[in-house]
């Protein structure tokens, strides 16, 4: 179905554990899902301006833009990054993510809403390091897990027929109101 479809673009079928003879965290077709990469744009959290969080008023001011093959996420902190691949989720399959157990038990958290029938674009990725210490994102390399839950029938309603927010995005995309 990813192949067929454009489902996930670039589309690796098989799993991917090294590249020109180094070790990888892993990414492509697993047994049940499909581990996806981060991408080399970070947005990294930062107090320096001593803004407000807040998801109805969001200042960019909040991130620190980074491009670069690793990121420093600094202690008890998060950032903000996007997949490699670009997704176009059919309106029969809704699209669960959870982290690999690699950067877990780093104490590194991966979150990200599920991605609903007919929604496509990059994936943002949010890691939030739960540890004192400072923690390494690899780019290009895997960092979750898509598990894909195929429905007995269509939705009725699917992301794109309500016209979200976050359709099509490209990029690390911060929070709209």
């Amino acid at each position: 179905m990813a192949e067929q479809q454009q489902m996930i673009s670039p589309f690796s079928p098989q799993q991917v554990k090294s590249a020109g003879g180094q070790r990888l965290i892993s990414y492509g077709t697993s047994s049940y899902g499909y581990d996806v990469r981060c991408a080399n744009e970070f947005k990294v959290f930062t107090n320096i301006n001593s803004i407000i969080v807040d998801p109805k008023d969001f200042d960019e001011k909040s991130f620190v833009s980074i491009q670069a093959d690793v990121c420093l996420i600094p202690p008890n902190s998060f950032a903000l990054a996007r997949t490699v691949e670009y997704f176009r989720i059919p309106r029969e399959v809704l699209v669960i993510c959870v982290g690999k157990s690699t950067y877990a038990r780093c104490g590194i958290i991966v979150n990200v809403t599920p991605l609903e029938p007919e929604w496509e674009g990059h994936v943002t990725l949010e890691f939030s390091n739960t540890t004192p210490l400072p923690a390494k994102i690899y780019a290009n390399e895997g960092v979750a897990q898509m598990l894909f839950l195929g429905a007995d029938e269509t939705c009725s309603t699917s992301y794109k027929d309500r016209s979200g927010k976050y359709q099509g995005q490209r990029g690390v995309t911060l929070p709209k109101a």
